[in-house]
């Protein structure tokens, strides 16, 4: 889920589409390339985002909540705006970074404003502008996409949908899957290969190789340790992935026939139930053992059995952290939060978290529905809002998360907590409704169809795309590296042969949004090492997966400890605050879903393994 604050590098990430001329203000004061003026151009960048920041932030709440054409002006007024401080900070930033002498404080401050805009422009005149209108033509094209069913057009959001209703034959999903990629992809090649080349120009200003590199250079480590870091964690959960890649397989060739999905090598990507084959679980029915899986109950009937309305869930998920020892919410929280959607006007309903004032004005926007998938997503969310009260004693440009791994990961660890011993705690569960532990294994490969698919994909959108920055894939080889990635890391194939003039990536909506994806492949790593940091302060000594740590102040301390620091400190020492070690680890996803390992391997016996 998103979350919008209003620090720097949040802000970036949220406008990657916008572009703007690095200039500043002919009257803005200039310093001297020395230490002292690096400190002073740095107290005066952050006072001047901090003062801009709030503003951009409440422009943007009531464009979000009213959505009119003045506030769509207003907005887009405002952000142009920000992007343009953004960029001229980054290359102000640029010129001070190589100073000897540099206090380390203001070092790691002018590395932030230096990553502070997703994709840069070069000072070549009219290259900004060229950019800007790439970037939105990209994002119109991506907007207007169609694909189709039956020879009918059908919009993005729909066909989406449609990929994931196992009622259709594999002539249709096939159908879907290819006029996608070739109606939104193919289009946009052209426009691509001209962006990569002005961003390239744009990064190298900033002292960057590449842009690749620039963004890899956000994680306190060489942008070849980063690239090795994530590799690493990689080969850490590939045995999982494999394992359950077998199994969906062999049930996908049970269900389709050979000639269909064969028993052996990959799988056909547009049979996975989703049009990037990025999570899996929609297709659980096709996959899901006889007997196991079922809850025995659904929290959204809980709670209309009991009466719970949207703002009785969020008093739940706010008492999860009070529990904790967290304080409680303001109650400016109450009041500006849109907890329900409006009857009388149009809003963005995209459930996301907000911090107003860099102090205390946290929110949430929502629609909420009684069910259970706004119960998980509100826990998430307030995460976020945890999170940002948490650092905000932080100067301004350390009002972020240890790394853009960990807001995600925080809202997603609190989210795994909601066990049915948390249900039975809060009231909204019977003790004698908890599932039995024969469905572990139904309810463990439920969640791994989303959070163990993911990791392969999670990690090659960003490595692809590093290729093209750094010249290693060509244009020529865009869509062939793209495919053998794809095989390489997911296993899957398309459904028909690709074209060497295609674009595939730009299907995916981040590609040519230019939001950097590496994030959501450490945030579902991250989520599963504090989960298991705080079920093990919590003295838990039941299986992992079942564990609560609801009411213990303890691990309440010791996470606020963590998240107090922001982005202030390395993000090893942020990690090693909380669970004890500077590493990250797929170790504790391993230990959540051993049991789903060893039943999977049962299963897979015979069967042969990788593609």
């Amino acid at each position: 889920m998103k979350f919008a604050s209003t620090a720097l590098a949040a802000l970036a990430a949220g406008l990657s589409f916008g572009v703007a001329a690095p200039a500043f203000a002919e009257d803005a004061p200039s310093y001297p390339e020395t230490a002292q003026g690096a400190a002073q151009f740095v107290a005066a960048a952050e006072k001047d985002l901090f003062d801009f920041s709030v503003d951009n932030a409440r422009i943007n709440w009531v464009n979000y909540t009213y959505l009119t054409d003045d506030t769509d002006a207003l907005a887009a007024q405002s952000n142009g705006l920000l992007t343009e401080k953004q960029v001229a900070y980054a290359v102000e930033a640029a010129k001070f970074s190589k100073l000897p002498g540099l206090d380390a404080d203001v070092s790691r401050k002018l590395g932030i404003l230096r990553q502070g805009i997703v994709l840069p422009a070069p000072t070549t005149p009219g290259a900004a502008a060229e950019l800007s209108a790439i970037s939105t033509r990209l994002a119109s094209t991506y907007g207007k996409g169609r694909g189709t069913l039956d020879g009918k057009e059908v919009n993005g959001s729909d066909i989406e949908a449609e990929m994931g209703n196992l009622t259709h034959t594999p002539a249709e999903f096939a159908e879907m899957w290819t006029t996608w990629h070739d109606n939104v992809g193919k289009p946009m090649k052209g426009d691509y290969v001209k962006m990569v080349g002005i961003a390239n120009q744009g990064a190298k200003e900033l002292g960057y190789a590449d842009v690749g590199a620039m963004w890899r250079s956000g994680y306190d480590m060489t942008p070849e340790q980063f690239s090795a870091e994530t590799q690493r964690l990689w080969e850490e959960v590939k045995p999982l992935y494999l394992a359950l890649h077998t199994y969906v397989r062999h049930k996908l060739n049970e269900k389709y026939g050979d000639a269909v999905q064969p028993k052996t090598g990959p799988i056909r990507a547009d049979l996975l139930g989703n049009m990037w084959a990025q999570e899996w679980g929609t297709i659980y029915p096709l996959v899901a053992p006889k007997g196991a899986g079922d809850l025995g109950y659904d929290i959204g009937d809980l709670l209309k059995a009991q009466g719970r309305t949207p703002i009785d869930m969020v008093k739940a998920g706010e008492g999860f952290y009070s529990s904790l020892g967290f304080a409680p919410l303001p109650e400016t929280f109450w009041k500006r939060s849109m907890i329900v959607k409006p009857a009388d006007r149009e809003v963005i309903c995209h459930a996301s978290a907000w911090d107003v004032d860099n102090k205390d004005d946290v929110r949430i926007k929502m629609c909420t529905k009684v069910d259970s998938g706004d119960f998980v997503t509100i826990h998430h969310e307030l995460g976020h809002n945890y999170y940002q009260r948490a650092y905000n004693k932080q100067p301004f440009l350390y009002l972020n998360g240890a790394n853009d791994g960990f807001h995600e990961a925080i809202g997603d660890f609190i989210a795994l907590s909601i066990t049915p011993q948390y249900l039975v705690q809060i009231g909204l569960l019977d003790k004698t409704k908890v599932p039995s532990a024969d469905k572990d294994i139904g309810l463990l490969l439920r969640q791994a169809m989303d959070k163990v698919a993911f990791l392969p994909f999670g990690l090659l959108i960003d490595r692809y795309r590093w290729g093209i920055f750094d010249g290693s894939i060509q244009p020529a080889d865009y869509n062939k590296a793209w495919t053998k990635m794809r095989l390489d890391y997911q296993g899957i194939t398309p459904p028909a042969a690709r074209g060497d003039d295609g674009f595939d990536a730009g299907a995916k909506f981040h590609v040519p949004g230019n939001t950097p994806y590496t994030r959501y492949f450490l945030a579902r790593i991250l989520q599963f090492q504090f989960y298991q940091a705080a079920c093990k302060q919590a003295g838990w000594k039941g299986p992992l997966h079942r564990c609560s740590f609801y009411g213990d102040k303890k691990v309440g301390e010791n996470l606020n400890k963590m998240l107090e620091m922001g982005m202030s400190k390395p993000w090893p020492e942020a990690l090693k605050a909380f669970t004890g070690t500077p590493q990250m680890s797929a170790k504790p996803m391993l230990d959540y879903f051993a049991p789903l390992k060893k039943w999977l391997d049962e299963q897979n016996k015979g069967e042969k393994q990788g593609w």
